[in-house]
């Protein structure tokens, strides 16, 4: 089957995670909106008219499905691609770990825009200071301490979140890492002193052949101050 992903073009965002499944996975898809005439395509889709209409991007076609939201697309990818446990109770798991994945998206963002998307961030400025000083002394390392632990409780060892291999999650959480650094680098740096089990987490994702190959493709879209994850140094002032 080939895929078809719509997400914005340009940026990573949260299509990111559903790109890291499927290039991990070697399945193959089109990243529809990076193509010709491709914003066109994704937004008869978002306006389509069928029982199921998705919200937002990303959203991943496959054959006759629909999917959107990016742990249900997850969790789809998992099943059918060995990124993700085969029992029920290991499913679940899996996707108890990538809505947490979701909360911290959610709060990272708000670091750059916290009175709301429809404002530029220049209008906000004052408060997004304010706001990330807050999530670097609680949020973040709340988050990835959480991830820490439960690397340290896995029962099958700590390489990995869900029993003994890779599964989504995993992923995501390096995409994660890699954001927060380029996002907030001192930060990161202060946190990651008591993350060895995060931080060793995501270099053997990184070092995954596929992954490594996506990573120096020029289908990794580069961070940029468009995204989820953006830098502006003065927020760590």
């Amino acid at each position: 089957m080939r895929y078809e992903l719509y997400y914005w073009p340009g940026i990573q965002g949260r299509g990111e995670f559903v790109r890291l499944a499927l290039e991990e996975a070697g399945a193959d898809y089109d990243d529809v909106a990076r193509g010709p005439k491709g914003m066109t395509t994704m937004m008869a889709v978002l306006a389509g008219d069928g029982a199921t209409p998705p919200f937002a991007p990303p959203i991943l076609k496959a054959g006759k499905l629909l999917i959107a939201q990016t742990a249900n697309i997850l969790s789809y990818l998992g099943d059918r691609h060995g990124l993700a446990p085969a029992t029920e109770a290991g499913r679940l798991w899996a996707n108890q770990l990538q809505l947490t994945v979701t909360d911290f998206v959610k709060e990272i963002h708000d670091t750059h825009h916290p009175l709301g998307a429809g404002l530029y961030y220049e209008d906000q400025k004052p408060e997004a200071k304010r706001y990330t000083a807050q999530f670097l002394a609680a949020r973040l390392p709340k988050y990835l301490g959480y991830f820490e632990r439960v690397l340290e409780q896995n029962p099958r060892g700590d390489k990995f979140l869900v029993g003994g291999k890779l599964t989504y999650p995993d992923l995501s959480v390096f995409q994660l890492v890699e954001g927060s650094r380029y996002a907030l680098p001192r930060g990161m740096a202060k946190a990651e002193k008591k993350l060895p089990r995060v931080v060793a987490l995501h270099d053997r994702v990184a070092a995954r052949p596929r992954v490594a190959k996506y990573l120096a493709s020029p289908r990794r879209i580069p961070f940029n101050e468009s995204g989820i994850f953006r830098h502006y140094p003065e927020l760590e002032e």
